[in-house]
């Protein structure tokens, strides 16, 4: 009796060892592709149209993919000021064409650098449709070349924390020192006021301090890629008319070289996306700024966060079997118009003008008025998001204001949690309705601001319902 006991036992255990070694795999991949433009092109970022004189730095898509054996996901990180439905739409039926994957499953976001070529119109600035294809093909390119290097990886994630070079930039100030805004109302707050000025009271929001990120490694210890996720708008400080990937390219560079990967065959990839900082950014305003040469203070921001970032990868648990899955949904949400006295205005504006560059805060909100009067009244957000074991990724087309960020963080069902924004699409600036009735640059209606007062209620309670969902299901 003892003897068949233990041959039952033995036989059970090789069974579990049998199930254990079918439960596929995790793989990863990761692939960088070039997506510097040609000079000449239009510079995003401005209010007047400026020309690429100089490429200081290559611009990139940085590309991941993740499969857990039935899924798979990618994420595409693309040195851009904004990436259009458009783009966003051809590169995704491009990859679902050559890997299958489909295009829920994947994640398309722009950094917001605001050096890199003008893609989505706005202000002055026009993008060239031969330089939108070429950026389509390429994102498509980088998704594939990773889909390539797939291969049995390890994943792990955490989270650094650089409280110091995050501020809110919108600005209670001392009554009547806020002038008339382009519509010739006076707002509640200031964006970027001046520094270390007496007519500063308070910062109209919070910050988000924290630098999530995911690290995957193969399973001998290469790593394969770092995707990390930082709520800083961009911070600038370039040379002339040049071309660069601001401080989010640096961090890729600065990253490998603390993780001494320059050997590795294929070649890591760092990544830094951006979190929800449409009201955040790299200025100190209760000082007063010192002058720096161009792009030290990119370096700078750079370093410190892949530093903290590197120092805090101590105690990671790893894990090569995880699950993955992503939806998505379209919303419909109302476009913010010009009433017909409004228009008429705007148009006597434009007018007046006679064809030649605007040069007012005035005239350049006029033609943004004439060109959103021109919006159908509806447009399709998108909203996603994405699951790898019990970590929750939301993803959201806007220039997303950071209490929403913090919101979804602390309310969502996948936890821990992160938002990337400027993903899927750009659907401009999406500020709380309390922060629309302050007003504010990030309020004034253009194509950099026009969805509905309502927008951002509906999008996180949307994002926490996918959240919930992946969650749900996975159970």
């Amino acid at each position: 009796m003892r003897g068949i006991m233990a041959s039952f036992f033995a036989a059970a255990v090789g069974v579990a060892a049998i199930a254990q070694d079918a439960t596929p795999q995790f793989r990863a991949g990761a692939a960088t592709s070039n997506i510097t433009p040609w000079l000449g092109v239009s510079i995003a970022g401005y209010m007047n149209d400026r020309k690429a004189e100089h490429i200081h730095d290559e611009l990139h898509t940085r590309c991941l993919v993740l499969d857990d054996g039935a899924t798979k996901i990618a994420f595409a990180i693309v040195d851009s000021c904004m990436v259009p439905r458009e783009i966003v739409d051809d590169a995704k039926k491009q990859i679902m064409d050559a890997t299958g994957i489909a295009p829920d499953h994947v994640l398309i976001s722009a950094t917001h650098t605001h050096t890199a070529p003008t893609s989505t119109p706005c202000f002055q600035s026009n993008s060239d449709p031969e330089y939108n294809r070429y950026l389509a093909v390429k994102i498509s390119d980088g998704v594939r070349r990773a889909v390539t290097n797939l291969a049995p990886a390890k994943i792990a994630w955490g989270a650094g924390s650089v409280p110091d070079q995050v501020f809110n930039r919108r600005w209670k100030m001392k009554e009547g020192t806020i002038g008339p805004n382009p519509f010739g109302k006076v707002d509640k707050v200031q964006m970027n006021p001046p520094s270390a000025s007496e007519n500063l009271v308070e910062p109209a929001g919070p910050i988000d301090p924290e630098v999530p990120y995911i690290f995957v490694k193969s399973v001998d210890d290469k790593p394969i890629a770092l995707l990390a996720n930082y709520s800083l708008h961009y911070v600038g400080g370039q040379g002339g008319l040049h071309v660069s990937a601001d401080y989010f390219g640096m961090f890729a560079d600065r990253v490998s070289r603390l993780l001494d990967v320059a050997d590795i065959d294929p070649p890591f990839v760092g990544m830094m996306s951006n979190g929800t900082s449409g009201n955040i950014n790299n200025i100190n305003f209760r000082v007063q700024g010192e002058s720096k040469p161009p792009y030290a203070q990119m370096k700078f921001v750079a370093d410190t966060v892949a530093q903290n970032v590197f120092e805090s990868m101590k105690d990671l648990q790893w894990n090569d079997r995880v699950t993955l899955d992503a939806v998505a949904q379209d919303l419909q949400l109302g476009v913010r118009k010009p009433t017909e006295q409004e228009l008429a205005e705007a148009q006597e504006v434009v007018r007046k003008a006679e064809g030649r560059e605007m040069t007012t805060l005035p005239e350049i909100y006029a033609r943004e008025s004439v060109l959103i009067a021109e919006y159908p009244d509806t447009m399709p957000v998108t909203i996603q998001a994405l699951r790898i074991g019990n970590l929750g990724i939301a993803s959201i087309p806007c220039e997303v204001f950071v209490e929403i960020g913090l919101a979804i963080k602390e309310q969502s069902a996948l936890k821990p949690a992160f938002t990337i924004e400027l993903a899927n699409g750009y659907n401009g600036y999406l500020p709380t309705a309390a922060h629309h009735e302050l007003g504010g640059y990030e309020t004034w209606r253009a194509r950099s601001s026009y969805l509905e007062v309502g927008a951002a209620d509906k999008i996180q309670s949307t994002a926490l319902e996918l959240l919930t969902q992946l969650q749900g299901r996975n159970n």
